[in-house]
């Protein structure tokens, strides 16, 4: 019987450190969907970290923490709340703590963001999206914004707007099929050192 491929693991980054932050709750339900989908989610709360201010200190142990979970996954997603029109401090200090080369560079990484007011977190996510692209990853499209944030999620975290749940759990399919698609080829050397071509030509 052949063994099932191990879980994907996914980094879902929380850009608040906020008590109840309404990131923390998208982010849960986006690691549920990824679980759903036999992935698996690593959820990083900055404020477990002890992060120092960019410049300090990159091999501390919060910042090498940061690095090392970052580095393990194939993919991440930042979770932002949007901030007087851009993302969060606390996303941009990750940013920072995870040094150079980043270890988000040549990685898929989805943009979520929430918002209070009407437009949702458009500002921040296009802010967002070009330093992503500037530390060398590889921004997905069709980032997620969810408007009226406050309206969507109650206080223990269950979304009370279907559409807006269903928009969340897409982008976890969305990560997964980029990497089956793009990372994860059909075809692996492995594969065709114990199958041979012709048997592995016929999926």
């Amino acid at each position: 019987m052949d063994t099932p491929p191990p879980a994907i693991p996914i980094a879902i980054l929380i850009g608040s450190v906020r008590p109840g932050n309404y990131s923390s709750k998208a982010a849960a339900l986006l690691a549920d969907e990824f679980t759903r989908l036999g992935a698996l989610p690593d959820l990083i709360h900055p404020a477990t970290l002890e992060l120092p201010p960019p410049g300090i200190d990159l091999t501390a142990p919060g910042p090498l923490e940061l690095q090392r979970r970052i580095a393990q996954a194939h993919a991440v997603v930042l979770v932002t709340p949007e901030y007087h029109g851009s993302f969060s401090s606390i996303i941009k200090l990750c940013i920072e703590n995870m040094g150079f080369p980043s270890p988000m560079a040549a990685k898929p990484v989805a943009l979520l963001g929430v918002a209070a007011g009407a437009i949702g977190a458009i500002k921040s996510l296009e802010a967002l999206r070009g330093i992503v692209s500037h530390v060398g990853g590889l921004p997905l499209p069709s980032p997620v914004s969810v408007a009226n944030v406050q309206k969507v999620f109650d206080e223990s975290g269950a979304c009370l707007d279907p559409s807006v749940e269903k928009l969340i759990r897409r982008l976890a399919s969305s990560v997964l099929d980029y990497l089956h698609r793009h990372v994860c080829p059909r075809l692996t050397l492995e594969r065709l050192a114990r199958e041979g071509l012709i048997a592995a030509l016929k999926d």
